[in-house]
């Protein structure tokens, strides 16, 4: 008797059909799984035969043979337990026979038959949709997580049973009201607020400018100046994610794991703060089945690099490309995936070993070796791409006992709004929609200078010695300054700011 269910896998951050077959035949007690399965898949033979036994079922007597079609693509995680599960009961007349090819069933089993969730359910029903496919049957673990796929109908199931009475019809489990983008967005908090600065007038004006347009960003200073407490107010003044960027950034967290059980879409940008002692695949990406790394898992948000000398030196260099392309390329052996990578790379430094090179409180208690050892661990041209360079130093007793409240995230960031909408209006033909992807040809369109304002810019840049690239990155930054202002041309006060933004690399790197 052939049975036929459908199940999906996961390739990179995309779903692709998988075919269930199902065939038993006579001879000996056996099941075998075909069609390129790894090793999680082929030991849901025993999964699958418990949870059968404890659902109250039978497990077949005879030579059952499972194919996992197209066979020539890898077939990963225990999402097929399910499928396989119940075309081994259809096959057997346990379940009435009837077409589930165009239902999608995922989950996986434990020895009981209760159904758990499993990662990348969102990119698996994302592509079934794209399929015509719009019957969903999975975990209800997994259910909030595709909440938000409309004209698809998701039924969400504990157990084995609870599957096989809906599919019979005797207990027909009722659908899941999906939810609308505007549901989740009411339910977006903010993880620390603007208003919890105290003083700090200039570093919360590169956060702003950084917020705005979107540019990479370094900031150096004594320990406990607020470093990490400033990149962790980034995320909640940056503009909303979009349906489209929630939907990629949730994509990317589901086929790694990351998704809690129970959660629904991201709606808040994500902050990533990998400890330095990460290794260049899990930063980047990689491992046998080419997982994505932190870069990828920042998407659309902030990957936030604390003590930036202490990561290793090819850790750091691999960013390069990210920072340029927005996307990782990872290639195994047997696996190849790309990931999007379109963040904003926020990085935190002390000025020395000791931390307190030109501090006014602290002396210094290192060498001038130590002190350039140091510093030479971050390379010149990992630093050409960081467009605001901050110096953040230690906060006044007055300024923290100060009465007065600071400006809230809320109101930083509705100036932030108004600055990326123009921006947004500007590029809306250009396929970008921040200043920070710029390249040369459209910078030179949208961001032109008057007389005065090239040459300040002409005079820094043979002053400072600023590469071609590093003069592309402070027409970016003018050009946000010029946007927060409300106005449509850059003035030389914007390219003035811009270029105090990268004074650090000469003071501290020539």
């Amino acid at each position: 008797m052939l049975a036929r269910t459908l199940g999906y896998g996961l390739n990179g951050v995309n779903g692709f059909e998988v075919k269930v077959e199902v065939y038993l035949s006579g001879g000996m007690m056996a099941l075998e799984v075909v069609g390129l399965p790894d090793a999680s898949v082929k030991e849901s033979r025993d999964r699958v035969r418990a949870a059968i036994q404890n659902s109250g079922y039978t497990m077949p007597v005879g030579r059952l043979t499972v194919n996992l079609a197209p066979a020539d693509m890898k077939k990963e995680g225990p999402a097929f337990d399910l499928p396989i599960a119940l075309g081994i009961l259809m096959a057997s007349r346990q379940l009435d026979m009837q077409d589930l090819s165009q239902v999608l069933t995922l989950g996986e089993l434990s020895l009981d038959g209760t159904l758990h969730p499993v990662r990348g359910a969102l990119p698996m029903v994302i592509a079934a949709k794209q399929q015509g496919i719009t019957d969903i049957i999975l975990p209800a673990g997994n259910a909030p997580e595709v909440s938000c796929i409309q004209d698809i109908r998701v039924y969400p199931a504990e157990s084995l049973d609870m599957v096989v009475q809906h599919l019979n019809g005797r207990a027909p489990i009722p659908a899941q009201i999906q939810r609308t983008y505007e549901n989740f967005l009411e339910s977006a908090q903010v993880a620390v607020d603007m208003s919890q600065v105290k003083g700090q007038t200039g570093a919360r004006r590169a956060l702003e400018v950084a917020a705005a347009g979107g540019p990479n960003m370094l900031m150096i200073g004594v320990p406990g100046s607020g470093k990490t407490m400033l990149a962790r107010c980034l995320p909640g003044i940056l503009p909303p994610l979009t349906f489209e960027e929630a939907l990629e950034t949730t994509r990317i967290h589901s086929i790694s794991g990351r998704l809690a059980t129970g959660s629904g879409l991201m709606v808040t940008r994500p902050f990533c703060a990998p400890h330095h002692s990460a290794s260049v695949a899990s930063l980047i990406g990689g491992g046998s089945n080419a997982r994505p790394g932190e870069v990828s898992l920042a998407h659309n948000g902030v990957l936030f690099l604390d003590e930036l000398p202490e990561f290793s030196r090819p850790a750091l260099e691999a960013l390069r490309q990210p920072l340029e392309d927005g996307v990782v390329s990872v290639s195994r052996v047997q696996h190849q995936a790309q990931y999007q990578a379109s963040i904003m790379l926020v990085a935190s430094m002390n000025p020395c070993p000791c931390g307190y090179y030109g501090s006014k409180t602290k002396k210094c208690r290192c060498s001038a070796n130590e002190i350039r050892r140091y510093l030479d661990r971050v390379s010149g041209p990992l630093l050409d791409r960081i467009d605001i360079q901050i110096e953040v130093d230690a906060v006044p007793v007055q300024e923290i006992n100060q009465s007065a409240p600071a400006e809230s995230s809320a109101q930083v960031r509705a100036r932030v709004a108004q600055a990326r909408k123009r921006q947004q209006e500007r590029y809306r033909k250009e396929g970008i929609h921040c200043n920070a992807q710029l390249d040369a040809r459209l910078s030179k369109k949208y961001c032109e200078l008057d007389a005065a304002s090239t040459q300040i810019l002409h005079m820094a840049v043979e002053k400072m010695g600023m590469s071609m690239r590093a003069y592309g990155r402070v027409l970016k930054v003018a050009r946000t300054l010029a946007d927060l202002r409300g106005a449509e041309h850059i003035e030389t006060a914007d390219v003035a700011e811009a270029i105090q933004y990268r004074s650090l690399d000469g003071k501290y790197w020539r």
